[in-house]
């Protein structure tokens, strides 16, 4: 393989500034780079450029080349009830969406008759990734499908299930696929294979790893330290660093969230490495400088900061900023120790589902040019905020989408935003929206 150390030190997406290309944004990290972007919400809120209907979906959107690429599920019958231990069958289409960025037009779409039988059913997971010229697409089934980014056209397809024989998780595949120069790996399942790493032409497998009792739902990431490429892997045992080119094992660390529930994406700072999740588990691992190697830096009650599931949270200037799944709090906490500076339920659950509701969820991107944090919560509300070790200040907020999916009795919205083209893109099962959000002229 022919790519890693120029590569990476590059961009481990060729895309232009203003793209959104894959979960988090162009490096994963959840921070927006462009220039030109309002300070302020005002209460009329920012300018709604255009509405366009789409059905059921967990997965977030992607954006890149003046393209959205969104995916979702078309349901023709099944029950609507949403059981966290039951898994319900529903019949009907999946599909990816390519919609002109500026005007919301359908440019094209792939639709693929779809039997789920899933825990919350209601549509794919996995953000699609967009490189070079083509778009992957994980479906809540596990049907990896790759396609031309601009003609639709399928170059191939992979059946998680059939041809790995991967268990079948019951809140469906959630691994957002990543994409590094002539490389696609994925969370898969199945004997030897958790972790697969397929040649981005054909799907050809180039590698296979790691043995679990089930494969969660965390995607892969890439990270550098100790002038050595890391490919992490979470699955519900442990967190496990493998050589990219070759699938060998660097190094594994025993994490096991409950209920298999290996979710948010790892994040890095430094050389120190966060994450959480249900069933207060969590830690802080510091990668070797070195060696490929690790170690707990701090893990587990009372210290861990908090503990993120369905949003990731960021890592800024020796803060952790995250929402916390047992209070539904959004949490500042240190990174030394874990310590928690302050919390609170502003921006994560609407007054009237405050007493008793859990898995309170908030969406954080930070944007670099004005150190400003945009969060997109459960309620469907954009806000712009300042988060600091020092407290919480919200800027603005506008009511967006309406939350058109349930979990634990209330209505939500469980779907990440992008931020691209100087806007917001966010969707419910009902709308894609998007927001303008560049400078507006004096």
């Amino acid at each position: 393989m022919k790519f890693f150390c120029a590569l990476f030190a590059a961009s481990v997406i060729s895309v232009s500034a203003d793209d959104w290309p894959r979960w988090m944004g162009e490096k994963a990290d959840g921070v927006w780079r462009e220039e030109g972007i309002r300070e302020d919400l005002p209460e009329e809120g920012a300018p709604i450029r255009w509405r366009v209907p789409v059905a059921w979906g967990y997965s977030g959107p992607a954006v890149s080349g003046g393209k959205v690429y969104l995916s979702d599920y078309v349901r023709r019958e099944g029950d609507l009830v949403n059981h966290p231990g039951k898994a319900v069958s529903w019949e009907g289409e999946e599909r990816l969406l390519c919609l002109d960025a500026n005007s919301g037009e359908v440019i094209w779409k792939y639709e693929q008759e779809r039997r789920y039988h899933l825990s919350y059913p209601g549509g794919p997971r996995a953000t699609p990734t967009v490189a070079d010229g083509r778009v992957y697409f994980l479906g809540g089934m596990g049907h990896l499908v790759v396609l031309d980014a601009e003609t639709g056209e399928k170059r191939w397809e992979r059946d998680f299930q059939k041809d790995f024989g991967a268990s079948l998780p019951i809140w469906g595949f959630s691994a957002h696929p990543l994409v590094v120069g002539d490389t696609v790996y994925c969370v898969v399942g199945g004997e030897g294979s958790v972790a697969v790493a397929f040649e981005v032409e054909t799907g050809e497998v180039r590698w296979r790893a790691l043995n679990a009792r089930s494969q969660g739902y965390c995607p892969p990431s890439l990270v550098r330290v100790g002038g050595v490429e890391q490919l992490l892997i979470w699955h519900p045992e442990a967190m496990n660093a493998l050589n990219p080119e070759t699938g060998e094992v660097y190094w594994s660390l025993p994490l096991k969230p409950n209920y298999g529930m290996s979710v948010m994406t790892p994040q890095l700072s430094g050389n120190r490495l966060f994450a959480s999740g249900i069933g207060r588990v969590g830690a802080m691992i510091e990668l070797d400088e070195e060696d490929p190697a690790a170690r707990f830096l701090w893990r587990g009650k009372p210290k861990t900061a908090m503990y993120c599931c369905n949003s990731t949270p960021l890592v800024v200037d020796g803060v952790i900023y995250g929402s916390d799944i047992d209070s539904s709090k959004l949490i500042a906490a240190s990174v030394e120790d874990g310590a928690r500076y302050w919390e609170t339920m502003e921006p994560t659950l609407a007054e009237q589902h405050r007493q008793g509701g859990r898995h309170g969820t908030v969406y954080l991107t930070r944007h670099e040019a004005s150190g400003n944090f945009w969060l997109v919560n459960e309620g469907g509300d954009l806000i712009l905020a300042r988060l600091s070790k020092e407290g919480y200040e919200e800027l603005g907020r506008q009511h967006v989408l309406e939350p058109t999916n349930e979990a634990f009795g209330r209505p939500v919205v469980w779907s990440g935003p992008a931020f691209a083209e100087k806007a917001v893109f966010m969707r419910n099962d009902r709308e894609l929206v998007r927001v303008d959000l560049a400078v507006t002229p004096k």
